[in-house]
């Protein structure tokens, strides 16, 4: 079974940072972009950061100049850096992973969730 799990969510208060982190596990072939999207009560799901294998970033200009978005390709892992968190930071972010996995001798692509890591920034 394939999954991804998040972790380092909390509480902060505003001008504080939190890291997030997110580990895929399974029988993973290759991931392509992984990312962070996150959605606020009452508001749609949005985009936060995504990267890809090549380290190519795309940052959503809310967060631009205080999220940091990095992964370890070889742990599967991705990570989300956030500093000067402000109390509109606050949300469920979500974790997205997008590959290749094996299922049996056949190959699929993915486009995988993580269960949410809940931020809240007082302020």
């Amino acid at each position: 079974q394939v999954q991804l799990v998040e972790s380092g969510g909390g509480l902060v208060q505003a001008g504080g940072s939190l890291r997030l982190s997110c580990v895929a596990s399974g029988s993973i072939v290759s991931i392509n972009a992984m990312g962070w999207y996150r959605q606020a009560p009452g508001n749609q799901r949005e985009l936060v950061a995504t990267i890809t294998s090549g380290r190519s970033t795309n940052y959503a200009d809310s967060v631009k100049g205080r999220f940091t978005i990095s992964r370890d390709n070889a742990k599967n892992m991705v990570y989300l850096q956030m500093s000067s968190l402000k109390p509109e930071d606050t949300a469920v972010y979500y974790c997205n992973a997008a590959g290749i996995v094996s299922s049996g001798s056949a190959y699929r692509s993915m486009d995988l969730w993580g269960q949410g890591a809940q931020v809240t920034v007082s302020s």
